[in-house]
């Protein structure tokens, strides 16, 4: 997050603090706290990609039996198809913060009215929101990953390592998720949002290996998001790393950090600080 903050720093052109940005975010989750629904959002958006693994990695698995990676190794379909539904995970808690309820805080409640009236730019408003995406994010995916580990589908020391990784993707997607509900005219336009959201996380080589797709599609997947997650968590949960997950991380940064100055100049411009 601070690489990402040092980044749109350079592209705004103005001082982050992120200790005040911080304040934003711990803001967010005393809210949460006291909100009666926390508990079921959280067990939603676990219960989610684990119902998934469940039916697909057991279920679908125990008629495919294993997967060939790319040098001939094999492994337990199980395996193989967890990495990429945390990857979905990640996208998916860090998007339900960073969507609609950024939507909400923006343009209806007008939040950021109050709050930029304190000494908080707005970059630092972005990176509070983000930070709260993200801390919601890590809950689902620290949990999916203890699931992981007891199904056998990684070891306990990968799974430590995908953490940090896992939180890459939630900074990506929640700030593409800002930068783009800073642009929705009204709610009925998350449902582009969530169809398009849907086609990344059937379309990212989350079930079956790029190789399966035609041509023209292995191309085009190759360059989204969800796809850099998926490559980079699976690399590492399957201990097969190699110098493309530096491009994968490199692909996740840039779009932090262009999302999140997309995000800043959209709430100056529409609160005119």
């Amino acid at each position: 997050m601070a690489t990402a903050a040092f980044l749109v720093r350079s592209m705004l052109g103005e001082e982050l603090r992120l200790h005040r940005a911080a304040a934003m975010t711990s803001r967010n989750a005393t809210l949460i706290r006291s909100a009666k629904a926390s508990s079921v959002l959280l067990i939603s958006g676990f219960a989610e990609p684990l119902f998934y693994l469940l039916s697909i990695g057991w279920g679908v698995g125990s008629l495919i039996g294993s997967i060939t990676l790319t040098g001939g190794r094999q492994v337990s379909y199980l395996s193989y198809v967890a990495p990429a539904l945390l990857a979905s995970s990640a996208m998916s808690g860090a998007l339900a913060e960073t969507t609609t309820n950024f939507f909400s805080k923006l343009y209806t409640l007008r939040q950021y009215e109050m709050v930029l009236n304190t000494p908080l730019t707005p970059g630092e408003v972005a990176f509070g929101e983000l930070g709260w995406a993200v801390v919601r994010s890590c809950l689902y995916n620290a949990a999916f990953l203890v699931v992981m580990v007891v199904a056998d589908a990684t070891t306990p020391v990968r799974a430590l390592a995908m953490l940090p990784a896992a939180v890459l993707i939630g900074l990506a997607f929640g700030g593409l998720g800002m930068a783009i509900s800073s642009f929705m005219r009204s709610w009925q336009d998350f449902e582009y949002v969530a169809g398009v959201q849907f086609a990344l996380f059937l379309f990212s080589a989350t079930f079956v290996p790029l190789r399966a797709y035609p041509v023209v599609l292995q191309a085009i997947v190759r360059f989204t998001p969800l796809y850099q997650g998926v490559q980079m968590l699976r690399s590492i949960a399957l201990g097969v790393p190699s110098w493309s997950l530096l491009a994968n991380a490199g692909y996740l940064v840039a779009l932090t950090a262009v999302t999140m100055a997309t995000a800043s100049r959209r709430i100056r411009r529409l609160y005119r600080t």
